[in-house]
């Protein structure tokens, strides 16, 4: 694993403008809300021989609990090479204020060499031999899959529902998508992938903490290796990023929660019907009733990126998945408002209609007995790194009722991965049964062409 942050420079537009590091930023902009005399006023009193003094006399308040300071650092980016996707994955979980990307499936074909060593990711040493060859099947499978979809697409291009006067070029991109896209689900969760973020220090202190806190090795030597490239750009706000009681305890409740499920209900391999949850609050205070109708909240409307007026704002959701294969997941769980939550618990295995392998069975099977010995060793966190895509596990989100739309309008919008569309789709309509007056105001696509 590697991390790196990068620094941003000035663009030579705004080579005349004032430059600061993270710190001495916040402790500007700190100092600027405590006082009415501008910020140029602000920026001559510092002494630019020992700009550390004027940052020193500021952040010793982030020790007396005023972290809106070390918030104000502006976005510091980092990338994580050879990460694990389910570290990748867990670092959108915990960084809920983040913008980032991460490898797509749809773009880099993998392969056994892109697994994570058995040992860097926490695997017990008598069960690593046994994770290897589960693992390396799967991409063996995953490998013949693309291939087998490939070839169908190639002799009936008709599948892929590509545009009338595509280009060739467009339909060979449309053709791998479709392949890739159903082949995933038998990718590993401990396949090797590259992570960018970019966040303020506020946040990255925060992520790293609770990053610490979790019991996988993988996750405190990425937490590890944060600190040390974070200590660059705010070595001042270090300190607040290392695992404390609180942490811990949350941690260690939701995989205790995730081994007990495993061991009283084992692994289910079979596909889990879908099912949908979705509630709305519409309750509001006397004093402070709705100010808008919907027509009025969508007025002037043009796609999922218009705003939207406080109608929808106000109300607070709650949608669940029962079975959102984790090939989903990934990408659903980095919309960033609100809180998105899943205790990883197996319940089924997502296969396409398209998908069929002679060796599926068997690499269920294998998945599922390995999965039960994790479970039932007294380190059981590992759990997670036998995870395939296509791994079906509970998930929550919740939110606001215009991310929700957003997110309606975004995951069954044109190129939207298939599954994406039916599992939103399905919000959708139990959206529009519990208040049908919005049917006309949302976007519903059709995810077409992929």
């Amino acid at each position: 694993m590697n991390v790196k942050g990068i620094a941003i420079c000035p663009p030579p537009g705004a080579a005349q403008n004032p430059s600061v590091t993270p710190e001495l930023l916040a402790s500007c902009l700190a100092r600027y809300s405590r006082s009415n005399k501008g910020i140029d006023s602000i920026l001559q009193s510092i002494d630019w021989n020992d700009p550390d003094k004027s940052v020193d006399s500021i952040f010793k308040f982030v020790d007396y609990g005023h972290a809106s300071i070390s918030g104000m650092t502006g976005g510091i980016a980092m990338v994580i090479d050879n990460c694990s996707m389910y570290l990748a994955y867990k670092i959108f979980e915990l960084a809920q204020l983040s913008d980032g990307q991460e490898s797509s499936t749809r773009y880099i074909k993998m392969d056994a060499s892109s697994l994570s060593d058995p040992d860097e990711i926490g695997i017990a040493p008598e069960l690593a031999e046994q994770w290897q060859s589960c693992m390396e099947l799967a991409f063996q499978i995953y490998q013949e899959l693309y291939s087998s979809l490939d070839k169908k697409a190639k002799k009936d291009p008709t599948v892929i529902r590509y545009p009338q006067g595509a280009s060739e070029k467009v339909i060979d991109r449309l053709r791998k998508n479709y392949a890739l896209d159903r082949a995933r689900y038998c990718i590993p969760f401990a396949t090797k992938t590259n992570a960018a973020y970019v966040m303020t220090a506020r946040v990255w202190a925060d992520v790293i903490r609770q990053l610490d806190s979790l019991p996988q090795p993988e996750m405190k030597q990425c937490a590890l290796l944060l600190r040390e490239e974070l200590k660059k750009f705010v070595p001042r706000l270090v300190k607040h990023s290392f695992a404390d009681e609180a942490s811990c305890a949350q941690a260690a409740s939701l995989f205790s929660y995730a081994q007990k499920y495993i061991q009283t209900n084992g692994v289910n391999t079979a596909g889990c019907p879908d099912k949908v949850f979705l509630s709305i609050n519409k309750d509001f205070p006397g004093f402070l009733d709705q100010v808008q109708s919907f027509p009025e909240a969508f007025e002037g409307k043009k796609n999922r990126y218009s705003i939207t007026g406080t109608a929808v704002k106000r109300y607070m959701v709650r949608a669940a998945w029962n079975n959102m294969a984790i090939a989903e997941l990934r990408d659903l769980n980095r919309h960033r408002s609100g809180f998105r939550f899943t205790p990883f618990t197996p319940v089924g295995f997502y296969c396409p209609p398209e998908v069929s392998h002679p060796a599926m069975n068997e690499l269920l099977t294998r998945q599922k007995s390995l999965i039960e010995l994790i479970a039932n060793l007294n380190e059981s966190s590992s759990f997670v790194y036998a995870l395939f895509l296509g791994t079906q596990v509970p998930f929550e989100h919740s939110t606001h009722l215009d991310k929700l739309i957003y997110e309606i309008e975004l995951r069954t919008g044109m190129g939207a991965h298939f599954r994406y569309a039916e599992h939103l789709r399905a919000v959708y309509n139990e959206l529009i049964t519990i208040e049908p007056s919005l049917k006309s105001f949302i976007d519903i696509g059709t995810a077409e062409p992929e």
